[in-house]
């Protein structure tokens, strides 16, 4: 037996949609290996994805009451709605390209591409506005984080409800916790200012590991696109198959499915609809 009977000979077409590689025996087994590997991979970000969420969802149980002050005083929700609204296009348009893709209209389906790749540019846009005003109220978590309470919180009326410990109520107390090789404790109100600057600090490092590695898979995602964009420039003919665009599809889908449960558990655990502040 040939080595061609063996690998199979494969007929030339001119068609790339009815090429394929020689390892497989037909075009649809082609296809079907291309969707069962997107697929796979699509399933391991959701594992990663879904482990983030459940560990905010266990903090969020904790402390509802907090994270829902953190949330309405330092998270915009106009725009959080606006990247939704920016993403949710972005589906729109890179599911025509796809449609193109398939139909060998590769003018619209390139034009398609453009404008999704311009929508991942404005997402990208917003959220540098967001995280700058996080920086300039030292909301990044680290040494330099410092939580300032929002809206409907007053921390001074908070202190004078407990009245302080005269001097020499707490300068004993300091010295039996030396006595007794204990270590001081502050004041009960101050003890409880630093837990709440604390339970800020974990609220925000999900936010900011959550919508960072979001935004990760949109710049990833983006130079997928400029990728493509260049193939198809340079002439290439793995560009006209459709597949390919269409797992690339898949993936730019899943991203913008992630910020759909992303929006409502970190900007709409108790927004202020009347304000809608930018």
């Amino acid at each position: 037996m040939s080595v061609e009977a063996i690998h199979g000979e494969h007929p030339h077409s001119d068609d790339p949609h009815q090429t394929f590689a020689h390892h497989f025996m037909e075009r649809k087994q082609q296809d079907e290996s291309y969707l069962v590997g997107m697929w796979a991979f699509l399933v391991t970000e959701i594992m990663f994805f879904g482990a983030l969420f459940i560990a905010y969802m266990v903090y969020r149980s904790i402390w509802p009451g907090e994270f829902a002050e953190f949330s309405r005083a330092h998270l915009s929700t106009f725009l959080g709605f606006v990247n939704t609204l920016i993403l949710l296009s972005s589906s729109l348009t890179m599911a025509f390209c796809v449609r193109n893709a398939q139909l060998k209209k590769y003018d619209r389906m390139v034009l398609c591409m453009i404008l999704t790749f311009l929508c991942g540019c404005g997402f990208l846009g917003v959220k540098t506005i967001e995280y700058t005003r996080k920086y300039n109220d030292n909301l990044i978590p680290g040494p330099l984080f410092h939580y300032t309470a929002g809206e409907g919180a007053e921390p001074a009326a908070e202190a004078k409800a407990t009245p302080a410990k005269p001097e020499s109520a707490v300068a004993e107390t300091k010295a039996e916790a030396k006595h007794e090789g204990r270590i001081f404790q502050m004041p009960e109100y101050k003890g409880q200012m630093d837990k709440k600057e604390r339970h800020a600090e974990i609220f925000f490092s999900l936010y900011f590991i959550m919508t960072g590695v979001h935004g990760i898979h949109v710049v990833i995602g983006m130079i997928v696109m400029a990728i493509i964009l260049l193939m198809y420039w340079l002439g290439s003919p793995l560009v006209k198959d459709f597949m390919p665009v269409e797992m690339f599809g898949l993936y730019w889908h899943f991203v913008d499915i992630v910020w759909i449960f992303l929006y409502p558990a970190l900007y709409l655990i108790n927004p202020d609809l009347k304000l809608f502040h930018f």
